[in-house]
């Protein structure tokens, strides 16, 4: 499947570069554009984090070398003149070199409500690839999978003992940090917010039938 794709672009159209738009694989938010000639594409087929082609510098260079914030490779896609690549990543930190998650701007300041569990997700999946020993959500998933789960579970309790109360922020508070606790056991478990919207959004084309 690889080969396939590299064999299949058109990389005489723009003198052997292709423009590679990269997108957070769980958000779906624009990170950066670069470029990529064939050995920079090989290179991320072969190791799994986006290699590109700096024009400037004229040689192949790793995202994230020096500063560890790599694009790890969720899926590669073409579009349909085979001329431009859609890379979905998971970021390993902030994308551009002024410190933002996104080369076009941090846009999380914008964020409506309902996207910020992406937001959330996100940063948990950056806390678990990172060596910060006080993090508490890299020492809870050091504890593995079945505390992580109690957690949960004793999260779920608590926010079933809020409902049945008159203090709606008590009921907000211990469902946030229930939806925390949620989205760490899904990373643990090699999962993530986007799975579990595409059982959701298939159970419910499921119900439509």
């Amino acid at each position: 499947m690889s080969e396939l794709l590299v064999e299949r672009l058109d990389w005489a159209k723009q003198a052997g570069l292709i423009p590679a738009i990269v997108q957070d694989a769980d958000s779906g938010e624009v990170l950066m554009l670069g470029y990529m000639n064939r050995e920079a594409l090989e290179a991320t087929l072969r190791d799994g984090l986006v290699t590109f082609f700096s024009r400037s510098r004229d040689k192949q260079w790793r995202k994230g070398e020096t500063s560890g914030h790599v694009l790890e490779v969720a899926s590669i896609d073409t579009d349909c003149d085979a001329d431009t690549l859609l890379i979905r990543a998971r970021p390993h930190g902030p994308t551009c070199h002024l410190g933002t998650r996104s080369c076009f701007g941090d846009t999380s300041a914008h964020a409506q409500p309902a996207s910020f569990l992406e937001e959330l997700d996100a940063i948990i999946g950056q806390r678990l690839a990172g060596d910060d020993a006080s993090s508490y959500t890299r020492q809870l998933a050091a504890a593995g999978p079945a505390r992580v789960a109690q957690k949960v579970g004793e999260e779920g309790v608590e926010v079933a003992l809020a409902a049945v109360g008159d203090d709606r922020e008590a009921l907000l508070g211990e469902a946030a940090d229930l939806a925390f606790h949620l989205l760490v056991l899904l990373r643990v478990k090699g999962l993530s917010l986007s799975d579990l919207s595409t059982t959701l959004a298939e159970r419910h084309a499921r119900q439509l039938r």
